[in-house]
Parts: C-alpha cells; structure tokens; sequence
C-alpha cells in the first residue's frame, strides 16, 4: 500500500473527501461540548481537502479524540484510533530537551561556541563557528544555510521517487550548508534553519559519546514510558496502524502516496522521530509542568524571541530554545513545535501548565498555496478552540 500512488484527480479528490462523513459521526450520536468542538474543527480541516485528520486532546477532565476523512485514498479505510505518526521537526523538541539537561549538568553552556565543541565543523563561505553559540542553534539565530535546499533542489515527484531512499550521515548535510555563506551574522536575526538541529544531534553525541537517539531514549522516553516513541534512524517504514500520508506536487496533478519518507531530510536530529499522538501530548505536557527540566533551563528554554512577519507563524509567536510560543485568542498562549514532511503536517501544542496538551495530524498537502492556507487556518483554528475551551 505505501509504495502505490493514488491516480485520483484532484478534482475528484476533492469531492471524495469533502463528502466523507466523520467517523465520529457515522458511528455515534452527536457528542456535546468539547468533543463535539473538537469533531466539528477536525470535519472542517477535513472540508478544507485533507484527506484524513486525528486529533487527541488531553484535559484535566479527561481526554477527547477525533478522526475525520480516510486513512487510505485507495481502500476508503477509517484514520485508524491512535495510530502512528511521523513527527517530523517536532523531533526538535526532544533534541532540544536533552541539551537543555546537559546544560543544567553543567556539561555544556549556552554561550559556549560551535568551534569549541566541534572545532573547524562550521567554516567556509564565510561560515564562523566561533560567532555562532549553542543558544543560537536551539534558537535559529545562527544564519546557516538550510540544508534541505542542497537535498531538495526541485519539490516535484521525480525528485521524490528518484531520491527518497538515499540517505546522508549529519556530517555530509553539514558540509552542504557549508558551501553557502550565512544569510546573517549569528544572533542578529531569525531564520528556521534545519541545519541548526544536525549541528545539536553532533554536539550531544560529542558530549555524551552516545548518540542523540540513544540520549532521547535514555532521558525521555524511558523515564516517561513513551513506548510507541521511537527513533527510527533512515528506517522508512511506520508501524502499523497508521494513516497514509498524500502530496501533491504540481496544482492540479494527483496526489502522490509519499507514505515512505524523503530520507534526505527525515531520518536525523532535525526530524526523524516517529510516535503517537498520546505519546507525544505526554512528552509536551511533562515538559511544560516541569517534570523533565529544572526551573531554570525550562525557563531559558521558554526565553523567546520574536518572529519575522513574514515566517509564516501566527501574528505574536515567538521562539525559544526547540519550543514556539502562540498566543491564544482567549489571552495568554500556548507551548509547541510542529513538524511536516511530504504528505503530512503535525502540531502538538500544550498550555503553559501542562493541563492541557493536543496533538493534530493531517495526512496530505495540496499543491494549491490558497487551498493550503485554509488547511493552514482551519489548523490553527483546531488547535485554539481546543486550548481555549476551558470544560
């Protein structure tokens, strides 16, 4: 099934999934309050075109799910309940998470350089190590090229099936973005940059002598028994269930399974981690309350810094150290990181208390940049209601 691609026109595709009911819908009576919010925000992410959407929320009163669309094009299969999912950036997070602790183990600083850590690693077309900081990494203040730009020349299907099982160790994406020069200097600005989390995944292990995935492991997953959490590595395949995962590369082309990864840029610290829903509000509200951090390195952590008006994030987001901060529309704001690959987007955002936490997957992306921008809102519109809703 995840090597076929789904020859529906994206006319007809359409229609197909704005006409699918909701499973919670088709199995049940109307729910009330918070779980019919909840289903109501995942149908209209659904209407938007998103083949199939998932949503877990966890409240102190309990938790909500909702499944709305089809977990395969082919076979109209239901979003399987608590099904397997790439995390993608998301993955950051965790990284993030685990230099913070090194850090409040006194084993390195933030202030501390790249040079020093990984002496010459960042040099070139005017790259300096010695000008950029740990903090500028975790933070996306450190101008370094965007590897994903040498890995992913043309976004188009060729590229996808011809590439998408070739794989890179951290050093050879490094040495990429190397050959461009930064597009400021270190700590002046802002700019995502996936460079930045291979650079971290290096430094730990440098630290450690163990890898980043066997320190998430070890420090996270563990400890919090997040046992459908993993860290796969160039592995391509999810375990099951799971939703398939469709893009479409051209407006309107057909949508493509990409289901399999594009290992160029899937398989390290950056975001190569996979896991459930329920795992991953876990690990963001443990984090929020405190329970993985101490006081101070969750509030470093937590020292953000605005967002270009052109980033694409919400008016008023900030980053700190692997973690966005969002404002809310009922006042204060919200805690989370996002990820996406060919095919999928995910979000998992939680209160800044930890109490409550929701995950939302959406299993394609269109082409079409006005039909994406509403997948976009309706989204952010999910997760708002969610946060917001105080019952």
């Amino acid at each position: 099934m995840i090597f076929r691609r789904s020859w529906l026109s994206a006319a007809v595709l359409a229609l197909a999934v704005s006409s699918l009911p909701s499973v919670a819908a088709s199995a049940a009576p109307r729910p009330s309050g918070t779980a019919w919010s909840v289903q109501r925000d995942a149908d209209a992410l659904r209407d938007t075109g998103v083949t199939g959407v998932a949503v877990r929320l966890e409240t102190p009163r309990g938790t909500v799910t909702a499944r709305s669309g089809v977990g395969d094009l082919v076979t109209g299969r239901p979003v399987p309940k608590d099904g397997f999912l790439r995390l993608g950036s998301t993955t950051k997070t965790f990284v993030a998470t685990v230099m913070m602790q090194l850090v409040g183990e006194k084993r390195i600083s933030l202030d501390q350089t790249v040079e020093q850590l990984l002496p010459e690693v960042v040099s070139g077309a005017g790259n300096d190590g010695r000008s950029i900081t740990v903090r500028d990494l975790l933070q996306h203040t450190s101008g370094l090229s965007d590897y994903i730009y040498d890995v992913l020349p043309n976004p188009s299907a060729q590229t996808y099936f011809a590439n998408r099982w070739r794989a890179y160790k951290p050093e050879e994406l490094v040495d990429l973005a190397m050959r461009h020069e930064p597009a400021f200097p270190a700590g002046t600005r802002w700019a995502y940059s996936n460079t930045n989390y291979v650079l971290a995944g290096m430094i730990i292990e440098k630290i450690t002598g163990r890898t980043w995935e066997q320190q998430v492991r070890d420090r996270i997953l563990r400890p919090l028994g997040l046992q459908h959490t993993d860290t796969p590595g160039t592995w391509p395949f999810l375990p099951y269930p799971h939703t398939a995962n469709h893009q479409q590369f051209t407006v309107g082309d057909a949508m493509v399974d990409t289901t399999i990864p594009y290992r160029p840029f899937d398989s390290g610290a950056d975001g190569s981690m996979t896991g459930t829903a329920r795992d991953l509000n876990r690990f963001f509200a443990a984090l929020a309350s405190g329970q993985l951090l101490k006081p101070a390195e969750l509030a470093a952590m937590q020292n953000a810094v605005p967002m270009p008006q052109d980033s694409g994030h919400p008016e008023g987001t900030r980053d700190g150290l692997g973690l966005f901060f969002t404002p809310l529309s009922c006042g204060g704001g919200y805690l989370g990181h996002g990820g996406s690959g060919f095919g999928y987007v995910i979000r998992a955002a939680t209160t800044v208390d930890g109490r409550r936490t929701v995950t939302v997957s959406a299993h394609s992306r269109s082409a079409d940049p006005q039909t994406a921008a509403r997948q976009e809102d309706a989204l952010r519109n999910l997760i708002d209601h969610a946060l917001c809703r105080t019952t």
